[in-house]
């Protein structure tokens, strides 16, 4: 029986769409790649997610016993959060309307058979 190691990071100020385009790059991959991979990407969500796989394969490593080596990333996604409604004003009156992001994301490591 495999076991999964779970890991959350909550209310990232960076819309899901845009973690998507960088989770996909990692998703099914070796821990040490994936770390890898977001250590040398060059987008913003690129350093929490890091931690937040660091943190994970930390987490089995020291509650499982598990082998940083012989895991992966077998599940990873991104969920919408809260949306802060924001505006400012612009000419004649008017309100320009400007939605900050945010998102949830998720990840599942799990160890090779």
């Amino acid at each position: 029986m495999a076991t999964d190691v779970k890991a959350r990071l909550t209310n990232t100020g960076i819309s899901a769409q845009k973690v998507r385009l960088v989770i996909d790059m990692v998703r099914g991959k070796s821990v040490a790649d994936a770390l890898n991979i977001l250590k040398f990407s060059n987008r913003v969500c690129a350093e929490p997610l890091y931690k937040l796989v660091a943190s994970a394969a930390a987490n089995a490593e020291e509650n499982f016993g598990l082998d940083r080596n012989d895991m992966y990333v077998y599940q990873i996604y991104a969920d919408e959060a809260s949306t802060r409604k924001w505006r400012y004003f612009g000419a004649r009156g008017r309100f320009k309307p400007v939605l900050r992001r945010s998102s949830h994301v998720t990840v599942v490591l799990r160890e090779r058979e």
